[in-house]
């Protein structure tokens, strides 16, 4: 991925989390914008350089996000204290920072954003 990928890619990946975030819940911390942008970075490469069937990107993509959350959400809310998130009350949680709804959360968003990728690709290169 050249520079300019790279720069596209991560503000475009921040800009559309922060605002799914400030959509669902009616805020967002700024390091979920750094979440979003390593997520977007992600995606990018695994919808324009992977040899995966469509589906299996779909699911690498929302397993992606999913680990991004899980270490970041260990490391901004466990380690730190900051409380972006708490997901302990929802079923099947792991240490309060994932969970199963979410997972699925994220496969919705992985399939449009799969294409937003590809789209960006076409932009930037």
């Amino acid at each position: 991925m050249t520079f300019l990928e790279i720069t596209a890619v991560s503000l475009t990946g921040a800009a559309v989390y922060g605002t799914l975030e400030m959509l669902w819940r009616g805020w967002t911390h700024w390091s979920m914008l750094l979440a979003g942008a390593v997520c977007g970075c992600m995606m990018y490469w695994v919808a324009n350089f992977s040899r995966l069937p469509l589906w299996q990107e779909w699911i690498l993509c929302a397993a992606l996000i999913t680990t991004v959350e899980f270490f970041s959400g260990v490391v901004l809310n466990l380690w730190l204290g900051w409380n972006i998130w708490d997901y302990s009350g929802m079923r099947i949680n792991l240490l309060g920072q994932i969970c199963p709804a979410f997972c699925l959360v994220w496969l919705g968003i992985s399939i449009p954003g799969v294409w937003l990728c590809r789209f960006l690709r076409v932009l930037v290169t």
